[in-house]
């Protein structure tokens, strides 16, 4: 269970940015968005609003970066650069490191890790845990110098052989996975079901690889049917590579190379099946079949797509970060996706959704606290800034009530996070040499 994330001087990110999934203790709506584990509260899902550009997907990746960085370290070589790319328009911040916090639950225990890197190496990490009592440190580093504590259960020349082995630009706790330190692996099986997807180009791979089990096969089936996408069924043809399938406009060297690379290899067909009718309109028994990528629009493509993360997620628990999740969707279709996680009977895991999105009409539509509603924009020194709406107060001091017309006070510009546009009348439209 996912409680706080903490990112600064990422791409757009200047200052210190705080998405937080921690209930508001003062707010009372639509409680049962509210997950218990223990005696830890989070909410079950977060939606992000602003303005092109405002930062809103840098956001989103640094937390898929994370995660990146926690998953790879431990395999990356002395000579690996680290993705390191700084806030660029303030002097300064390019000799600062990048800074990410994360704050979760695994079985009831708070864990606290971080760490702060340029592009050569890491110059701090750190993991906290809190269970009934005070939060202790597990382990701390300062650029080659790494303090265990005992909280660190484990073989100690077990340990100091991956504080040995700690390169500069390795993380330590890595480095733990990597030498079967438990706590570690805990923590990388609980960042196994922590995925990103971008809503405009979500990979097919993932759902295929799903429907190769019969369980998740028929959950994929019984999701697509329920969206009213006028599909009788779907199919996933698998097959073994075809040379015949090479273009002909290839040298025969290249063909050759081709396949010896590619011998062994798998390649799959997404199938529609629709329903077959009559001349005079009557429903057939036979069903009509084509491949989606041919026929089928690009929202039943995104819906096939998005099954799979979606349904995994919702299965096993876990965060899922969806980059533009209404690109291609219905506003209904978008709705219904959100809702799987809103509703307890079909989110009994706890999993959580942290999506970014245009939509307003989620605004309207959806049953999303304030606490659970975060706008996004830049300052004045063009760095992004993130706030909730729980925590939205107007110059007289008031703040936004639970009924409010969330979607119309967007629109208008009161909450921020809006497109500023200059007048566009400047722009000659005409042609030249025409009057208007």
């Amino acid at each position: 269970m996912l409680i706080e994330f903490k990112v600064a001087n990422y791409r757009s990110i200047a200052k210190e940015q705080i998405l937080s999934l921690i209930p508001d203790k003062r707010k009372s709506d639509f409680t049962s968005n509210i997950m218990l584990n223990g005696k830890h509260k989070a909410l079950n899902a977060i939606a992000l609003y602003g303005a092109n550009a405002s930062g809103k997907s840098n956001l989103l990746l640094s937390m898929s970066l994370l995660d990146k960085l926690i998953n790879l370290s431990g395999a990356s070589s002395s000579t690996t650069k680290l993705p390191y790319d700084p806030f660029l328009l303030q002097e300064g911040w390019q000799k600062r490191p990048t800074y990410f916090e994360i704050t979760f639950i695994i079985d009831e225990v708070r864990y606290r890790y971080g760490l702060e890197y340029h592009q050569d190496r890491v110059t701090s990490e750190w993991l906290y845990r809190k269970t009934a009592g005070r939060e202790v440190n597990v382990f701390l580093r300062e650029d080659e110098i790494i303090d265990t504590s005992s909280a660190l259960k484990g073989n100690t020349r077990v340990i100091d052989a991956a504080i040995e082995s700690t390169r500069p630009n390795a993380l330590f706790l890595s480095m733990c996975d990597n030498f079967n330190i438990k706590e570690a692996k805990t923590i990388f099986q609980w960042f196994r079901k922590f995925q990103m997807i971008d809503g405009l180009n979500i990979e097919t791979i993932g759902t295929v690889h799903m429907w190769e089990d019969a369980d998740y096969r028929e959950k994929i089936r019984t999701y697509m049917s329920k969206l009213d996408l006028g599909l009788a069924d779907v199919d996933v043809i698998t097959k073994n590579f075809d040379t015949s399938e090479l273009p002909d406009s290839l040298s025969d060297g290249m063909k050759s190379q081709l396949t010896k690379q590619l011998s062994g290899a798998k390649s799959f067909d997404i199938i529609a099946k629709h329903t077959f009718f009559s001349q005079e309109g009557a429903v057939t028994d036979e069903l009509l079949s084509w491949k989606f990528a041919e026929r089928e629009s690009a929202g039943t493509n995104k819906a096939f797509q998005l099954s799979g993360p979606v349904l995994w997620t919702l299965t096993n628990g876990g965060v899922l970060i969806i980059d533009e999740i209404e690109a291609k969707l219905h506003p209904i279709m978008t709705l219904e996706t959100i809702n799987l996680f809103l509703d307890k009977q079909t989110n009994p895991n706890n999993a959580q959704l942290i999506f970014a999105t245009h939509n307003t009409n989620l605004l309207t539509y959806s049953e999303l606290r304030r606490d659970q509603i975060y706008f996004c924009e830049k300052n004045t020194r063009e760095a992004t800034e993130i706030y909730s709406l729980s925590d939205f107060v107007y110059l007289d001091d008031s703040k936004e009530r639970p009924d409010t017309d969330k979607e119309k006070r967007y629109i208008e510009g009161r909450y921020g996070a809006v497109p500023v546009l200059s007048d566009f009348h400047s722009l000659k439209l005409i042609p030249n040499g025409e009057k208007r």
